[in-house]
């Protein structure tokens, strides 16, 4: 699976770059995307995206629908 930013949502704080480990989220022309076929969801990595654990704004980045 992967995540999305939903642009509606998006402040553009940029808090969520740094913290991907799979440097996956990047700025975009108008609010910061995701790269889904890098994004992992920090399985393996975390226990929790690292994104979604920083954001300052809820349900911001959601996953995908399968």
């Amino acid at each position: 699976m992967a995540l999305y930013i939903v642009a509606e949502e998006c402040i553009s704080c940029g808090d969520c770059e740094p913290v991907c480990p799979t440097a996956s989220i990047f700025e975009g022309k108008i609010v910061f995307e995701i790269t889904k076929s890098t994004c992992t969801e920090c399985e393996g990595d975390y226990d929790v995206p690292q994104c979604v654990k920083v954001c300052p704004v809820d349900n911001c980045i959601l996953p995908i629908a399968a």
